[in-house]
């Protein structure tokens, strides 16, 4: 856009999305049509001018959050091209507290002594967002996570949502503590000794590729059901 076009406001609300204002927490405006992003930013700026008066910062969250799952829920007239079923892939064959238990996201977590090949070591988000179209061409990476790792330890890269959260606290898509106190609780057989997580901004069909292997894996490790954490 030349410097002396008048920027639209569906230029405005879709740059946050990989664009000049690049902002993966907000990139779900591009998702909502101009009457709808306005509805938010007012509302938005309502709640930050609330703030003045001192109170918590949670109807804001909440606020976002809201507008976020509105965002990404299907639309009647959308086209879709991958539908889901919401149900177990297979049904467990005996209760839940006999059973070991693994756990797969797809935040884009891994260790610091195993990093993922072709991936520079403690990519920052920005660097991961301009790289999203190598994310999406190569065949995803599939990261071992010991659950004795410290936090330290613990790093994260992904180029399609706002990793400051789980920087500072992996469980928020990694929750490794909640699955570790259901197995000191007892209402798991067993956790595993290793969790797992790949980058979920990745091409479906190499996915489905890699998918036979890492299968094997985890039942080489004994895991007999999965919690599975998208991202």
């Amino acid at each position: 856009m030349s410097s002396d076009a008048a920027e639209t406001f569906e230029e405005f609300k879709n740059s946050f999305s990989y664009g000049s204002r690049t902002d993966l927490t907000f990139k779900f405006l591009k998702a909502l049509n101009p009457e709808e992003a306005g509805e938010f930013l007012s509302t938005l700026l309502h709640e930050v001018g609330a703030l003045f008066h001192n109170p918590p910062p949670q109807n804001l969250i909440d606020l976002v959050y809201e507008w976020q799952v509105g965002a990404y829920q299907p639309r009647p007239d959308a086209d879709r091209p991958y539908v889901y079923e919401d149900r177990p892939f297979h049904r467990l064959t005996k209760p839940l507290c006999e059973t070991t238990v693994g756990l797969v996201t797809s935040s884009g977590h891994y260790t610091s002594d195993d990093p993922p090949p072709d991936d520079q070591i403690d990519l920052s988000q920005d660097e991961a967002i301009s790289q999203i179209g190598d994310f999406l061409r190569r065949a995803p990476h599939l990261s071992e996570i010991p659950i004795d790792s410290s936090a330290e330890e613990v790093l994260v890269r992904h180029p399609g949502y706002d990793i400051r959260s789980v920087s500072h606290d992996p469980g928020v898509a990694l929750p490794i503590p909640l699955l570790v106190e259901a197995d000191q609780d007892d209402r798991i057989g067993q956790l595993s000794s290793v969790a797992y997580s790949f980058v979920g901004v990745c091409s479906q069909g190499r996915l489905n590729n890699e998918l036979d292997g890492w299968i094997a894996r985890w039942k080489t490790a004994g895991i007999e059901a999965l919690f599975l954490v998208p991202v």
